[in-house]
């Protein structure tokens, strides 16, 4: 019953006034003509009685339909302009409150979206920027020794400098290739394998590809590994690309004869990694710069594509695994962790 006599639509309050409008006729007609007055005068009284009516209808629909109409298009256009700055404030329970709510999160919706193609547009800017001026090195290079060998007629001299060309062109397919895989992780068109195996193991080979067998070594290496097995469900292969960055950014940034540290421990649920390079410290307001794309500290040589770590953090980020870089009092030490299972 009292469904039934709520005003929640539009329909029911035109219907509504129409009702007590009719019933108001009647009931002014009736009472005007039971007067102890002149016919005439009757139909004057009558007549007054109608012309408050009409003003009242006129107020009321101005109150239900056209000051809600006039509030929703000045908003409405507002928004056609790009100004979500202010929303519509139509506070009612018929639909043109629920028109009032969806242009509200129509309002909200496009807001968040042209943020974040603005956002989109200008880390592409910035992308093609970095890129542009990762190129220029390498494109240099390639020119002048390209232009030295047109010149050079002793043999043993062009042999290197067109190795120098070839390495060259190695590292710009190298940051190419590595772009490419950043872009498929942060846009999800890369998804992750997930399969069980010993992270210790996996650990094992890494180190000892890049750190224990690798050629021209100059820094003192301590590692701790577990005895035991401890088997991880993730990606074997990202997880592999992770230790490789960090291994690697450790390896060129460890001083002369300096110490690096890898370290594997265990508890009953979680394996910490961590690795420690003795060196130079980044500078404390550039460590949550590292893990973007192309960046390179001041003393940061030009050997690297400077998409490892943010790799490393696209991964790590994709299965909500906590990591961290931090400076020391003789070093830097990056760590991660990640969840054990039986």
């Amino acid at each position: 019953m009292k469904e039934l006599f709520s005003l929640r639509t539009v329909r029911k309050k035109i219907v509504m006034l129409s009702k007590l409008a009719g019933v108001a006729l009647i009931f002014s007609y009736i009472l005007s003509t039971g007067l102890p007055v002149s016919e005439d005068v009757s139909f004057l009284i009558w007549l007054g009685f109608v012309f408050l009516l009409v003003l009242g209808i006129d107020f009321l629909m101005g109150r239900f339909i056209t000051k809600p109409i006039s509030k929703l298009n000045t908003s409405a256009k507002r928004m056609a302009g790009l100004d979500f700055s202010s929303p519509c404030d139509l506070a009612s329970t018929d639909e043109f409150g629920e028109l009032s709510a969806s242009l509200n999160t129509m309002a909200d919706n496009l807001q968040q979206t042209l943020a974040r193609l603005e956002s989109s547009l200008a880390e592409r800017k910035e992308l093609v920027d970095s890129l542009s001026h990762e190129m220029k090195t390498p494109l240099g290079i390639i020119r002048a020794y390209a232009e030295g060998l047109q010149d050079e007629a002793d043999e043993a001299k062009k042999q290197k400098y067109a190795q120098v060309i070839v390495s060259e062109v190695e590292r710009m397919n190298g940051l190419i290739v590595t772009l490419l895989d950043l872009s498929a992780l942060e846009s999800g068109a890369a998804s992750l394998n997930i399969s069980r195996f010993d992270f210790v193991e996996l650990a094992e080979t890494v180190a000892g590809r890049l750190l224990i067998d690798a050629p021209d070594t100059d820094f003192e290496l301590q590692y701790e590994l577990p005895e035991q097995k401890a088997f991880v469900w993730t990606d074997r292969r990202r997880m592999e690309q992770v230790l490789e960055n960090f291994m690697v950014n450790a390896r060129k940034n460890v001083s002369p004869g300096g110490v690096l540290r890898l370290e594997l421990t265990a508890d009953d649920e979680t394996l910490h990694f961590s690795i420690f390079n003795q060196g130079r410290p980044i500078p404390e307001n550039d460590l949550p710069k590292i893990w973007t794309k192309f960046y390179r500290d001041s003393g940061a040589q030009y050997s690297g594509s400077g998409l490892g770590l943010s790799i490393v953090a696209q991964i790590l980020s994709m299965q909500n695994l906590p990591y961290s870089a931090e400076n020391r009092a003789d070093g830097v030490r990056f760590w991660f962790s990640i969840p054990v299972t039986e």
